[in-house]
């Protein structure tokens, strides 16, 4: 894969998620001169909102009345392909997904016949790239789904300049525009060459902008810019308070718990997270969704329940026919039989990380290097107290991971990696526990570790990122700035690709 390549796929390796928010509906098109125009029809708007609770099967229903009652109307392509995309991100059917790119000609087809004269040709045709771009993300092939994001890209500033007035183009375009900005600075001279222009400021202007002027897409526009925040930047109290309404706003929306359960997760929320995910809808008439087994698996093993987390694993395994997070999930089922002092076995879970799955993902990257290691010896009794304080901290138990964390030292441990671990576990328990100034000293160990043992690289980044966000907080902008650089000078870890799009995200906001 060539670096030109790379750079699109490194700007949009999260963007899955935010592609089920790509299509919130819209007023209808009246263009008296063309017979095929656009139809918000009752149902098709119905079957929109369908998809977007993730009741697929209702949702198809709707369309196909539609597709006999009027053939002609773009929105059923476009419907067929926002539904499609939806089932492919969630079940990785490799079956469907061939069929899928196979009727990507047809439906730009389909849309293509509206008139020139309409600003939603562009639009939904750019949109349906989109759809293939992410989905061929999603299932490794990464040249095609670059080239889709360029032409999307392209399509979308086309429409922007023929209809500047026409404010929904800045719903997809804002989203590109962000994440053009959060490419690292050894890519941009990329960017640049094949046309692409954007920051992260501009798109997220631009998707206030659509919040503010188009009721239908309000929601899709304040949700991009949640998790572009939650993901990218950092979540203000305000979009943390949104993230918990939505779902007692529409509590018949899987989509919705779904992303308060993963966001609130990822702030270290678990406890407000299993609420949400625990209230999620099920039944028929949504679509299957075994990751919220998944889910459910990582909160049980942040709380230290071992046995009900390794129950939950091994129902995602059973029902799932993805190839994502395979890996992670049985290196989790070590975990759970390991952490409890079942260590013989645990090691045949061990062996089924190196036999299963993809190393898409980086959990599943990092499963991958946990087996090699293990398998080579350098995994050891002692990290056990590291693994489960890591895990206490990434539910939000910090009184419990400081308390494991008082029972060693960076004595306790034999190499520079676990050493530099040890440093990083206990500044950001420190840290998450409002104290900061006790935290700075550990991260400062944690990246002298790093550099000096290429090993450590991925815990020196990470403390060199919550650096400069301390900083960035306490107004220091030239430390917070010098932090950031530092994040992302550090060579080939596990997690350079993330941790360089935040720092390079944090340096755009400090003007830099």
């Amino acid at each position: 894969m060539t670096r030109s390549y790379r750079k699109v796929k490194y700007a949009v390796k999260w963007l899955p998620v935010l592609l089920l928010l790509s299509f919130t509906g819209a007023p209808a098109v009246t263009m008296a001169e063309e017979q095929t125009d656009v139809v918000f029809s009752p149902k098709l708007q119905k079957a929109y909102f369908e998809i977007q609770k993730l009741r697929l099967p209702a949702a198809r229903e709707l369309i196909d009345d539609e597709r006999t009652a009027m053939p002609g109307n773009p929105l059923i392509a476009y419907l067929d392909s926002y539904a499609d995309l939806h089932y492919l991100l969630i079940a990785e059917d490799r079956n469907r997904y061939k069929t899928f790119v196979q009727q990507e000609d047809n439906r730009l087809d389909d849309v293509g016949k509206l008139s020139e004269k309409s600003p939603y040709k562009r639009l939904f045709q750019a949109d349906i790239r989109l759809h293939s771009a992410f989905a061929k993300l999603k299932f490794g092939n990464e040249v095609s789904g670059s080239w889709e994001i360029i032409k999307a890209y392209r399509l979308l500033e086309d429409n922007r300049k023929k209809f500047p007035a026409f404010t929904p183009t800045l719903k997809s375009l804002g989203l590109l525009h962000v994440l053009i900005g959060s490419i690292p600075d050894n890519y941009t001279w990329i960017a640049k060459i094949l046309g692409l222009r954007g920051n992260i400021a501009q798109g997220i202007r631009e998707l206030r902008e659509v919040a503010h002027e188009e009721p239908f897409f309000r929601q899709e526009a304040e949700l991009i810019d949640l998790l572009l925040h939650a993901y990218t930047l950092q979540l203000s109290p305000a979009q943390q308070t949104r993230i918990r309404q939505w779902p007692a706003e529409q509590p018949d929306n899987l989509l919705l718990h779904f992303f308060a359960t993963t966001v609130l997760m990822k702030e270290n929320k678990s406890d407000e997270a299993a609420h949400f995910l625990a209230e999620a809808p099920t039944g028929k008439e949504y679509m299957p969704f075994p990751f919220l087994d998944y889910l459910r698996g990582e909160i049980a093993l942040q709380d230290g329940d071992y046995d009900a987390s390794f129950s939950h694993y091994a129902r995602f395994l059973k029902q799932y026919r993805g190839f994502n997070y395979i890996k992670d999930s049985y290196f989790k089922m070590f975990m759970c039989r390991w952490l409890a002092g079942r260590d013989q076995e645990a090691a045949g879970y061990m062996q089924k990380v190196t036999q299963t799955g993809s190393t898409i993902v980086e959990a599943d990257q990092f499963a991958e290097r946990m087996a090699k290691e293990f398998t080579a010896g350098s995994i050891h009794a002692s990290q056990k107290v590291l693994y489960k304080a890591r895990y206490a901290t990434d539910g939000g138990n910090f009184q419990r991971a400081f308390e494991l964390m008082k029972m060693v030292s960076e004595k306790s441990f034999e190499t520079t990696y676990e050493k530099a671990e040890y440093n990083y576990r206990m500044a950001r328990i420190l840290q998450k526990s409002a104290r900061v100034n006790e935290c700075m000293p550990f991260y400062e160990r944690s990246v002298a570790l790093g550099q000096s043992d290429a090993g450590a690289a991925g815990f020196a980044a990470s403390s060199a990122l919550q650096m400069g966000y301390i900083y960035q907080k306490k107004a220091d902008n030239q430390k917070a700035a010098a932090y950031f650089r530092k994040a992302m000078s550090f060579k080939k870890h596990e997690y350079k690709n993330s941790i360089d799009n935040k720092a390079r995200a944090a340096l755009t906001e400090l003007g830099q």
